[in-house]
């Protein structure tokens, strides 16, 4: 795969294309996990969804004859497990805090910061600029995705629940883009399928680590065990641990970060075309001229320094 993504380096825009891929089938995926995943614990969906990842890149790394340890100096396997622990370990923990306190329409709300946080990191430690009509772009896209999540929740959030909750989300956007823009340089120098690995590893086992010490810990496990979730659950793990994340490692390695991330951010917009068809969402005027320049923002973003 990871070869693959090697072979297509001279297609146009290929990093551009990734991102576009991975949001798509991010989305599809948390769809998916909203049917299968209502009764149980966010913690136990990630710990199954992150362990499941690891066993497939193990058996991908093989298949396409990619070493598990390669030659490469220390710092990389520093910097991935890093990015690990933060970007998804640390980020699933806060993110998993902010959700039980909002609630899932506020949340996405919160999520919106993921793009700013990623284009205000490249900017400042990669040194990353865009031309007029990509800046003009990302912020058609970050406008959109607010768009499309300003909807009045009915449940009433007493104001310090409100503020923690909102200070936890943002936290762990920030976690998450600051675990893929630590490792946005290496990726060049490394496979996509090894880096994968590592990450999804170091991820895995944090989670795991943090529920052995989590006092409920076998009320999330044992719905687990359970073979009617397990095969349930199997979908989107699939395409948002597995898939989802070495395409969109893909799309940081071959663009800018800070236009990855702008197109990685319309999988929300993604999310509620598939909810309204899959789930019988409705789509308001307001979402429909969201999307229309959520794809809007996506060409411009697209096009060439």
């Amino acid at each position: 795969m990871s070869s693959l993504f090697d072979s297509l380096q001279e297609f146009p825009r290929l990093g551009e294309a990734l991102s576009g891929i991975s949001a798509f089938i991010w989305a599809l995926s948390v769809v998916l996990f909203r049917v299968v995943g209502q009764k149980i614990h966010a913690l136990g969906l990630s710990l199954f969804k992150n362990t499941l990842a690891f066993a497939l890149l193990s058996l991908t790394l093989i298949v396409f004859g990619v070493p598990f340890f390669p030659t490469v100096p220390p710092d990389y396997y520093g910097l991935l497990i890093l990015s690990g622990v933060l970007g998804i370990a640390l980020s699933d923990t806060l993110f998993f805090m902010a959700l039980q306190m909002l609630g899932a329409e506020l949340v996405a709300i919160v999520d919106c910061a993921y793009a700013p946080f990623v284009i205000g990191l490249s900017f400042l430690f990669l040194g990353e600029r865009m031309n007029g009509l990509q800046t003009v772009g990302v912020a058609l896209i970050i406008l959109a995705v607010f768009m499309i999540t300003q909807k009045k929740s009915d449940v009433q959030i007493p104001r310090r629940v409100l503020l923690r909750g909102v200070a936890l989300g943002i936290l762990s956007m920030f976690t998450t883009a600051a675990g893929i823009v630590m490792i946005k340089p290496l990726l060049k120098q490394t496979s996509l399928l090894w880096a994968s690995f590592i990450r999804t590893a170091a991820g895995a086992v944090s989670i795991a680590l943090f529920l052995a010490a989590y006092p409920k810990r076998k009320e999330i496990i044992r719905p687990l065990g359970r073979l009617k979730n397990a095969t349930l659950l199997i979908p989107p793990s699939f395409l948002g641990a597995y898939l989802s994340q070495v395409i969109w490692m893909g799309g940081m390695k071959y663009a800018q970060a800070s236009i990855a991330s702008a197109l990685n951010q319309i999988n929300t917009v993604f999310i509620f075309i598939l909810a309204a068809i899959f789930l019988k969402e409705k789509i308001t005027l307001l979402k429909l001229v969201a999307i229309i320049l959520a794809f809007s923002g996506a060409m411009l973003v697209s096009f060439p320094h």
